[in-house]
């Protein structure tokens, strides 16, 4: 084991830890997660005046509030920055290097619980650290949105690669319906070496990848509300993603 965090202390370890999503295409400012810690747990929620990610500019709308384990960009109005949602993106706000934590190959292990409606969702993922541009693609070890949940019976989670820009790497993710209400604690694990990608949830396998980035990635662990998908009254809900710990 090479690292664990199992949110005990009193304020978020930020040598591990940036408390941004993706800064440079906005500002540390207004990227900022919402997050508690307590009962040895982080929350990572979006309170209804949390205000929309890259506002203007990002289709469709979207607020988050996530950690990284690392942050790099180039100098405002270079195009150089981690995971671009569109093409000419250029930097905002120009992110020094920051690597908390970037594991080139192990197992990762998440123990969480989420709740969501159906216009929100929550999600684990390690990409690239794309301090070189190719070094982009991404292991996703978990995701859940909320209208793919049945309350109390099922879920669909979704797990696999991204190759994004990345020839040497494979594009196969699938999100796999699973008997497991996300409302309750689950872990959520990848096994990964040698370009080979190997996922479990409660310590049951469920995919096997090949084609797997094998250079350093770092975490990206998030909570999602996309206003587009609303359905009628519920602007008041307050989506929240708890983790109990993440251990490597």
């Amino acid at each position: 084991m090479t690292f664990s965090d199992d949110f005990d202390g009193p304020a978020l370890d930020l040598s591990v830890w940036s408390p941004h999503y993706l800064p440079q295409w906005s500002s540390r400012s207004a990227t900022e997660a919402t997050y508690a810690l307590s009962d040895s747990c982080l929350t990572l929620s979006i309170p209804t005046d949390q205000g929309l990610w890259c506002a203007g500019d990002h289709k469709p709308d979207l607020r988050v509030s996530a950690l990284q384990s690392g942050s790099y960009s180039g100098p405002v109005g270079s195009i150089v920055g981690q995971q671009p949602y569109r093409d000419g993106l250029l930097v905002q706000e120009e992110q020094p290097p920051f690597w908390g934590w970037t594991p080139s190959g192990g197992r990762v292990e998440l123990r969480a619980r989420a709740d969501l409606s159906p216009r929100s969702m929550a999600a684990l993922w390690m990409v690239g650290l794309e301090d070189q541009p190719e070094r982009c693609a991404e292991i996703c070890i978990m995701e859940v949105f909320g209208d793919a949940v049945v309350p109390g019976e099922s879920a669909a989670v979704g797990m696999g690669l991204h190759s994004f820009r990345d020839p040497s790497a494979a594009e196969d993710f699938e999100a796999v319906r699973l008997p497991i209400d996300i409302r309750e604690f689950h872990t959520y694990s990848v096994e990964w070496s040698d370009g080979v990608a190997e996922f479990s949830v409660d310590g049951t396998p469920i995919r096997r990848c090949t084609g797997a980035p094998t250079y350093p990635l770092q975490l990206m662990l998030a909570v999602f509300d996309f206003p587009d998908r609303s359905v009628g009254d519920d602007e008041h809900l307050v989506p929240t993603f708890t983790v109990d710990h993440i251990v490597a």
